[in-house]
């Protein structure tokens, strides 16, 4: 299992702590954000932040964000461009598209041509900059891309196989009531759970986000299991956004402890 970590897991740490962190957890590389308390990279040229990750054993395996991707306006154009732009400069592998998450534009017909529209738009600048993105459903309700059939069925029309992977992140697999899953069309793996026992599944948000145990009501073993037999082999990046989480003295020890329960439980699954 290649695991990685997703800087809102640990929001309050700057760039180069996260980066001791992830390569201290054994970590193949790092997912880096533009929506958390700190500045991309910490403001540090692209170039050289790309640097130091690669100095500590680590890739860069994804940046996020652009949102609402799939209102598609010259000024998300222009922020895809720029996102893009960064990580090459980087030398991250990877951008992330998240879809509209505010109750709007769900209409049957109305949200497929805005995805094609929004798909359509960024393909060829991910061709130009031979750059792939990672398209994230979200498994709430008010989201206007909740299924991934729905996504990978799209891509495949306008021949983005290429260009677009998709984000299987647990929590949403389980928003979302399951369904099928694309090991080949998977690009990143994002884990977090949720132990709550009071919390229908509709009563779920991020908030609730925190490290896979054995109270975890998502499913994650299952899912990494299914996905890991199916033949995915990229990086499984723990995204939480509680926070508890968040607010952990010692980020490492508990980190490190759910990694090895997860690593355990797959082997007991796989045998």
């Amino acid at each position: 299992m290649q695991t990685a970590l997703n800087h809102m897991t640990v929001p309050n740490i700057g760039y180069v702590a996260f980066l001791d962190l992830a390569a201290k957890l054994g970590c193949v590389g790092v997912e880096v954000r533009n929506d958390i308390a700190h500045a991309l990279f910490d403001d540090l040229n692209p170039a050289e932040a790309g640097r130091i990750a690669s100095d500590k054993g680590l890739r860069l395996v994804g940046l996020s964000q652009v949102y609402p991707f799939n209102d598609w306006t010259a000024e998300r154009k222009v922020a895809v461009e720029a996102l893009i732009a960064t990580a090459k400069a980087s030398g991250a592998e990877t951008i992330s598209l998240i879809p509209r998450n505010d109750g709007t534009a769900l209409g049957n017909g109305e949200r497929q041509a805005n995805l094609r529209i929004a798909l359509k738009g960024v393909l060829p600048l991910l061709q130009d900059a031979e750059m792939t993105a990672l398209v994230e459903p979200l498994g709430f309700q008010r989201s206007s891309l909740r299924s991934k059939t729905e996504l990978v069925d799209m891509i495949a029309s306008i021949g983005g196989q290429g260009h677009f992977k998709i984000v299987h992140d647990t929590f949403h697999h389980a928003l979302a009531d399951g369904g099928p899953i694309y090991p080949e069309m998977t690009g990143i793996v994002h884990i977090s759970g949720v132990v709550d026992p009071t919390l229908s599944v509709g009563q779920m948000e991020d908030e609730h986000r925190v490290l896979v145990d054995e109270k975890d009501r998502l499913g994650n073993i299952e899912q990494i299991a299914a996905l890991l037999a199916a033949g995915y082999d990229g990086p499984i990046s723990y995204e939480c956004f509680s926070p508890e989480m968040h607010q952990h003295a010692d980020p490492y020890s508990e980190i490190k402890r759910s990694f090895d329960f997860i690593s355990s439980q797959i082997q007991a699954h796989a045998v």
